[in-house]
């Protein structure tokens, strides 16, 4: 019965990883409109946001698999998490001063984070316990995933774009140079919020998962 107990809270745990897979890849659909108004993008440079951010992927493919042998998975996870936190701090900076430069240097980091922490959860998930149930237990994973890429444009998006049309008028009829800028901060200042809250729960789910009952 420990056992059951014990492999329940580790599914629980990465069903938590899966869910924040999704949850970050998914805020790229929101950043693009926001980033386009905030930093006055034209939209090639817009679909930049989506490089960055899977570039990681290519670029950490090999790389994660040294990383792993040398942390561990529990540790891996704890790591990636770590990273994806400092990619998310480097909004701040990037929002007080406008520049998409630094956007794609946190987007870039967040999905270095993310492919570490990908590389360890997806085979750790078929491992933690009968191979017989393997499927269902990645099925589950699924669900995780998809209900947060559900609700992540929906909860930065009612934060980030709110008003953005209104705003985008404004912009288009304001000739004066200070407002102009002003408004346009105040666009990019609405992503700090979010993203501190977001790096927070990065940092406490890292120190949960190396704290936590997960066999290494």
């Amino acid at each position: 019965m420990n056992m059951r107990k014990s492999n329940a809270l580790s599914v629980a745990v990465i069903g938590i990883m899966f869910f924040i897979f999704g949850f970050v890849t998914w805020l790229n659909g929101t950043l693009i409109p926001f980033l386009k108004i905030s930093c006055e993008l034209s939209n090639a440079q817009a679909y930049f946001v989506t490089f960055a951010f899977y570039i990681s992927y290519f670029v950490m493919a090999l790389p994660s698999s040294w990383v792993l042998h040398k942390t561990g998975f529990k540790g891996g996870m704890a790591l990636g998490l770590a990273v994806m936190a400092v990619g998310t701090l480097v909004f701040i900076p990037a929002a007080y001063s406008r520049i998409y430069g630094l956007f794609l240097t946190g987007l870039f980091i967040q999905g270095t984070g993310l492919s570490i922490l990908q590389t360890a959860s997806n085979p750790y998930i078929t491992i933690l316990g009968p191979i017989e149930s393997a499927a269902r237990r990645i099925s589950i994973m699924g669900i995780c995933n998809k209900v947060a890429g559900v609700l992540s444009p929906l909860i930065l998006g009612a934060i980030v774009l709110k008003n953005a049309d209104v705003i985008k008028e404004q912009l288009g009829k304001l000739t004066n140079i200070i407002e102009r800028e002003s408004l346009l901060q105040e666009m990019a200042s609405r992503v700090i919020f979010p993203y501190v809250i977001m790096a927070v729960v990065l940092i406490l789910l890292a120190v949960l998962v190396r704290l936590s009952p997960l066999p290494d």
